[in-house]
């Protein structure tokens, strides 16, 4: 229940920016630059970035999701080095292993952290074991896709893109795990819900 609470709150502003068409105003997002843009996929170049993770070795994307979240909200809420506050941002990740994975039933879930701290974030309080990520530029291949992201749904989206970036003859640069981008509350209208799939790509013009 608290962990359903917190999921609530975190996304309540971003749903309600993403609606009023002021998301990218009110709440930070990861820069990119698009580098292709079709019907079903976009390839976007993607800037530098810090990330802060937690690690979880659960048994589905929806279990895994709830877990890491509950730690990452520690963290944006005064578990940290300076037990200060960190601004909400958009969108939480979750790396979704492969049936091939080395790393097993491994699940990671990452929350973006803002920019003004210049890549040098306040340290997680140890008991969450979260770890911080600076992410270089890269590709990454995104499919859209609405409704509430389940492990039934992510499985045939993760299929979807795959299929049309081997068939775009795009090079998959990563095939241990694949990316899922939640942008929405969980009380958010499934019809206007955003969610996306990410796996990195390379061979993409000059800037790929």
């Amino acid at each position: 229940m608290e962990t359903a609470v917190m999921h609530f709150v975190y996304y309540l502003l971003i749903s309600i920016c993403w609606c009023s068409g002021n998301m990218g105003q009110a709440i930070e997002l990861p820069n990119y630059t698009p580098i292709l843009s079709r019907s079903d996929f976009q390839i976007r170049l993607y800037n530098e970035s810090t990330w802060v993770s937690a690690r979880v070795s659960g048994t589905s994307f929806d279990q895994s999701y709830k877990i890491g979240f509950q730690r990452l909200y520690q963290y944006i809420h005064g578990a940290n080095s300076n037990s200060s506050k960190i601004a909400f941002t958009a969108p939480a990740l979750t790396s979704v292993p492969s049936s091939s994975s080395p790393s097993g039933n491994a699940y990671i879930v990452r929350i973006f952290i803002s920019t003004r701290f210049h890549g040098k974030p306040p340290l997680p309080n140890p008991e969450l074991k979260l770890r911080i990520e600076k992410w270089k530029s890269q590709c990454i291949a995104v499919r859209k896709f609405g409704g509430y992201a389940n492990d039934d749904d992510i499985n045939k989206e993760i299929e979807a893109l795959l299929t049309t970036l081997n068939n775009q003859s795009i090079t998959i640069q990563d095939t241990d795990s694949y990316i899922i981008a939640n942008y929405n509350a969980s009380s958010h209208n499934t019809t206007q819900r955003l969610n996306e799939v990410w796996i990195n790509v390379s061979g993409i013009g000059t800037q790929c």
